[in-house]
């Protein structure tokens, strides 16, 4: 899950058949990303979230908080 004070976003994870893991924000329509490890497609899965908060709304100004649970 990605928590912030105003806005919550969940993480779907799969791992490809490659080995790498897959992640995916359903609230953010085809917003996905990919990394070796789960710290690693975290990493890029947060910057994919600010970009597009970024592009969505001026009036964010606080970056989210991400934590995962499961």
């Amino acid at each position: 899950m990605i928590n912030s004070s105003q806005r919550e976003f969940y993480v779907i994870i799969e791992r490809d058949e490659d080995g790498y893991y897959v992640g995916e924000v359903p609230q953010l329509k085809a917003y996905y990303s990919q990394g070796e490890t789960i710290d690693v497609l975290m990493q890029n899965i947060k910057e994919v979230v600010e970009l597009c908060l970024e592009e969505t709304s001026d009036e964010i100004k606080e970056k989210p908080n991400f934590l995962i649970s499961g």
